[in-house]
């Protein structure tokens, strides 16, 4: 095996090396075409540098073209000599933008660490030829420093057919368009957007796992990850036979399948977690439209994991021209409306609904670039779903006139509209994000929605122009409601936050102080500070008393809503508390806009910029001795914010989940969300009724005959609470405060321009 011929410079720069047969003649090069197909496999990592403490690393690998992100491959873990065997097809406009390919080290809690770098040459590769490739990676800080390299296997094959369909169809984009828009890659890659099929995957529980702990026990949790899908279920303390029942679900995107790769953790307080095992499932294998338990010996550790999967087919996502949608046409509206009828309730009880967004325009967006421009796109999300739009490129006015369609699994999701400069250097920059419940949809309404921050807590530049209908089953919803809500991907770990630990203790002294006053008005009526009030609270008390019945207590439940329902109905709000909320949401963003023209890093960020700048400048000293020394206090230290850094996020998610409970009760009572409000009379009505009618004991008998029976009839099913469930359903009130839209400001001063501008 010997190298093709490649000038020594262009080995030099890129560290390539080909490998092929001594006899191949070069091929004469064909006219170029419109685009590329560059499929490429990526096999392994040779001695790759060490990152970690341990002497090891967890490598992953990212592509780039043209400064955009086009792959990430998994993350091997505690490895120096990885092997992916990952293939990727790419589409490619023109050759002369070289693959660029970096290595990171994964680390959890902080920013991944450079782990080298190379480029391929995409105009030196021959074509329709396999060809096996040696990338020498490399630091351009420290070119001299060995850091290992990759092997992979490249195909570069000249594309037509298909290309050339889109290529029409973008051309027609453009004629329809009022401004001619500069169209890239990202137009032909659409309908890589789009979903074939549902993976669902259930985590039963894990058997015999590995002892991690002196206790010779184990705190296992569960990673999974499918391209860019990531989930992470519960940690389970203590036991080395947890059960999770958990559920997820994940997008398949290829037809023939796919691979879901499982990880298992121990949770470890202070320190980085210890890896327990892995496995994979290879979705090819799987018949579709069936449910294949599984049980997955964990390679690199011991036990098994227990799952359940189902691929199903897809549900009916698409991305069309405002001109073609099908809620536009009086006959597929018709059908679409007989498909979500009340007859058709107990049909498919997944199905809830379909919703179109129509993606109009945006106008004044916030300039993103050095030339007073922004190359805006837009990206809808509605739960796990994510499409985007084209790219207009220098443009503060886009018009994107595009039509997302997407299934609706829950009518109590919301749909997230965000803007985004699209930058070739680096990620994109955010310019604006609107968040709106399908629940205050008003159909058919062209509507301007004002930009706001990240937070959702107060306005940006900008505005987006939105035509949204909603159509859905109500039975279908309220059955919905009553089931686990539908679980996020992973995409950031939780983070320290000075802002939102005050915030959240705020909200739980609200609540604190609701009860306080409550027990004191109580109390007050057993003083008798008020002769009438105690007298009337005495008569009550006896009468309540005296006839008192079971069934009252959900009739007493009803009380609260009856009255809040007449009172809203008369014009009175009795939602005023929230302002409180809204006022301590906007001292938040007072308090980070400080820190943007101030920036003060905080205690993780400081001293981790510390230590790399120290280690600086001992590495250009030679001071190996003084390093050493640095090394072992810089472990002890970062162990140390490790263990602190784990017991403010505890102590600032328990505030939140208190708080949020608290608020969504009164929320419940107080009509903030009609339908769910109605929901609960329905429910409370139902509960009344039973408990009227039926003697207690039977309900008792019932329940405790379904509860010790469910795991002999299906002993893999998932619990869940059925009161939690529909709680998680209503707003808190920070999430009311996000959702609530901001009146539109023609003219905004420039001082609050510039308090509004989040870059």
């Amino acid at each position: 095996m010997f190298a093709l011929p490649l000038s020594a410079a262009g080995r030099s720069l890129t560290g390539i090396n080909i490998v092929g047969p001594s006899n191949a003649e070069p091929t004469p090069r064909p006219p170029s075409p419109a685009m590329y197909q560059l499929d490429i496999v990526l096999k392994k990592g040779n001695n790759l540098a060490i990152r970690d403490r341990t002497g090891t690393s967890d490598p992953y690998v990212k592509f780039k073209i043209a400064g955009k992100e086009v792959f990430r491959s998994k993350t091997i873990h505690k490895n120096l000599n990885p092997v992916w065997d990952e293939r990727v097809s790419l589409l490619v406009e023109t050759l002369r933008d070289p693959l660029y390919v970096k290595v990171f080290d994964y680390d959890f809690g902080f920013q991944d660490d450079f782990m080298g770098s190379a480029y391929l040459h995409l105009e030196s590769l021959e074509h329709q030829r396999t060809l096996d490739v040696t990338l020498d990676l490399k630091d351009p800080q420290y070119p001299e420093n060995n850091l290992g390299s990759l092997d992979l296997a490249v195909t570069l094959s000249p594309k037509e057919g298909d290309v050339k369909d889109a290529t029409m169809l973008l051309r027609r984009n453009w004629k329809r368009s009022s401004k001619y828009q500069s169209m890239r890659l990202s137009d032909v890659h659409r309908k890589a957007q789009l979903w074939r099929g549902i993976v669902s995957i259930s985590l039963i529980e894990g058997r015999s796992l590995q002892p991690m702990d002196n206790n010779g026990l184990s705190d296992p949790y569960v990673k999974f990850r499918m391209g860019h899908q990531k989930y992470k279920s519960k940690t389970i303390p203590k036991t080395l036979n947890p059960q999770w029942r958990e559920q997820f679900d994940f997008h398949l995107y290829e037809e023939q399948g796919g691979f879901v790769d499982i990880t298992v953790w121990d949770k470890d307080a202070g320190k980085k977690d210890d890896f327990m095992g892995r496995c994979t499932i290879d979705l090819s294998l799987l018949s579709k439209e069936h449910t294949h338990k599984l049980d997955l010996p964990l390679e690199e550790g011991e036990g098994v994991l227990v799952l359940l999967v189902t691929l199903t087919a897809s549900a009916a996502v698409s991305i069309s021209d405002l001109s073609i949608n099908m809620l536009d046409d009086p006959h597929e509206r018709h059908q679409i409306m007989q498909r979500y009828s009340v007859w058709r309730s107990l049909h498919n009880l997944k199905d809830v609904g379909v919703v179109q967004v129509k993606v109009i325009r945006a106008e004044g967006l916030m300039a993103a670039d050095v030339t007073g421009k922004s190359d805006p796109f837009c990206v809808v999300e509605l739960s796990n779903d994510r499409l985007q739009t084209h790219t207009v490129y220098k443009n503060l006015n886009p018009e994107w006139n595009k039509v997302f369609t997407f299934n609706v699994k829950d009518i109590h999701s919301v749909l997230e509209v965000t803007v985004y400069d699209e930058d070739r250097d680096r990620s994109a920059d955010f310019l604006g994000k609107v968040a709106i419940p399908l629940l205050n949809i008003q159909n058919g309404e062209r509507k301007a929605y004002a930009l706001k921050s990240k937070e959702l807590t107060g306005p940006t530049k900008g505005v987006i122009f939105l035509e949204i209908d909603v159509i859905f089953n109500a039975v279908k919803a309220g059955l919905r409601t009553l089931i686990p809500i539908e679980q996020k991907y992973i995409e950031e770990e939780p983070r320290v936050s000075k802002q939102l630990l005050l915030r959240n203790f705020n909200r739980v002294r609200r609540c604190i102080m609701f009860l306080i006053n409550t027990g004191c008005y109580i109390n007050s009526c057993f003083e008798w500070d008020s002769p009438q009030r105690s007298i009337c609270a005495f008569v009550l008390f006896v009468i309540v008393v005296w006839n008192f019945e079971l069934y009252m207590i959900p009739l007493a439940l009803l009380l609260p809503l009856a009255w809040n329902y007449i009172l809203i109905a008369s014009g009175k709000d009795t939602r005023q508390d929230v302002q409180a909320v809204e006022d301590l949401l906007e001292d938040e963003d007072e308090d980070y806009d400080k820190d943007d023209k101030d920036p003060k890093p905080g205690p993780w960020e400081d001293s981790r910029d510390k230590n790399h700048i120290l280690e600086d400048m001992l590495a250009s000293w030679h001071f190996e001795w003084i390093r050493a020394m640095v090394d072992s206090e810089r472990k002890g230290f970062m162990n140390k914010l490790y263990a602190i850094q784990d017991v403010c996020i505890s102590v600032q998610n328990a505030l939140d989940e208190v708080a949020s409970y608290g608020e969504r009760i009164k929320n419940t009572f107080n009509w903030t969300v009609p339908f769910l409000s109605w929901l609960a009379i329905v429910a409370l009505g139902l509960a009344t009724t039973i408990i009227y009618f039926i003697p207690l004991r039977y309900i008792v008998l019932a329940w405790g005959v379904n509860k010790f029976t469910k795991k002999l009839r299906d002993p893999y099913t998932i619990d869940n609470n059925e009161l939690l469930d529909f709680l998680s359903r209503v707003p808190s009130d920070v999430q009311v405060v996000q959702y609530r839209e901001l009146k539109l400001d023609p003219n905004p001063s420039p001082n609050k321009r510039k308090k509004n501008n989040p870059g």
